[in-house]
């Protein structure tokens, strides 16, 4: 693009008037590896000047779809070479075909979401989700209505190793949206756990690709059935902890400790009633090395 050069892009409202600008809009458009051809073409020349306006087709490499369009590019002869004075890039006013989807692949747009989750990645997840994307999750009272909410969510639900399988799925399917609720149930890598829910995805195809608008997650309303425990594996979790003592990681002790517990220590007057808190007492607790053993217990399931 030439110094003054004006973008006015197929999917953005923004004027791009100088390079930064210019710049950003592609840092996301590249991320489709568009590649471009015309199919027809008109052609006005001037002096150190030309014009070429008519439409052109692009195919994404990252998806394989095609996304025609009308483009009109103003050139000037700046510096010793042509340049882009303007470029003005514009969808079909005559509307373009719904994408095309089937019901099988809809459900496998799940595999997607899921195989993001099996990364591990926080921003892989976030990706999948549309720019205007709303998530409601399972364990969070908070919607997550932009990409570092959707993120902060799944910072947290990673750690547990999810992987999602679609038990009951019903679709729907309209004009470049499509729709699968259903059950759904986990299995959590980190501790074995199953963990089954409800749940609503609506997609859109947005740049070339189906993400995900909107995503609510619900436990099972009837509730669900306890998790089972002998009293021999009671007790053995008392071993989860002393390891963490052995590590002398007042994070890992912490760590091994829920979300609103309450610790009362042996040799500390305040009550420990929050990870920070908890922490802070192994921080000294550990300086002695403990290691315990259990010389009688009763259990109570």
């Amino acid at each position: 693009y030439s110094k003054a050069g004006v973008l006015l892009p197929t999917v953005s409202d923004e004027p791009r008037t100088n390079y930064p600008r210019i710049v950003d809009y592609f840092t996301n458009f590249l991320k489709l590896e568009p590649q471009g051809e015309i199919e027809s073409g008109n052609i006005i020349v001037g002096t150190n000047w030309a014009q070429d306006a008519g439409i052109y087709e692009f195919t994404m490499g990252a998806t394989g779809q095609k996304v025609k369009g009308r483009y009109t590019f103003v050139y000037v002869f700046e510096d010793g070479e042509w340049k882009i004075s303007q470029h003005h890039s514009s969808v079909m006013p005559e509307g373009t075909k719904p994408q095309a989807i089937t019901e099988e692949e809809v459900k496998n747009l799940f595999q997607l979401w899921n195989s993001a989750l099996a990364t591990e990645d926080p921003d892989a997840v976030a990706k999948r989700y549309a720019s205007k994307a709303v998530l409601l999750p399972t364990v969070s009272d908070v919607p997550r209505t932009d990409y570092d909410l959707i993120k902060d969510y799944f910072v947290g639900f990673l750690k547990k190793k999810p992987q999602g399988e679609i038990l009951e799925s019903n679709v729907t399917i309209g004009h470049n949206w499509c729709q699968d609720a259903g059950i759904y149930e986990f299995t959590m890598g980190a501790t074995g756990d199953k963990v089954k829910g409800r749940y609503s995805f609506v997609y859109v195809f947005e740049d070339g690709q189906w993400k995900i608008s909107h995503h609510h997650s619900s436990v099972m309303p009837e509730g669900t059935k306890p998790q089972a425990i002998t009293e021999e594996e009671v007790k053995n979790l008392f071993q989860l902890w002393n390891s963490a003592l052995a590590t002398e990681d007042p994070d890992a002790v912490a760590k091994r400790y829920a979300s609103k517990a309450v610790l009362l220590p042996t040799v500390s007057d305040v009550p420990r009633t929050d990870y920070d808190l908890i922490k802070d007492y192994f921080v000294g607790f550990l300086k002695k090395k403990p290691q315990g053993e259990i010389l009688e217990s009763n259990v109570t399931i």
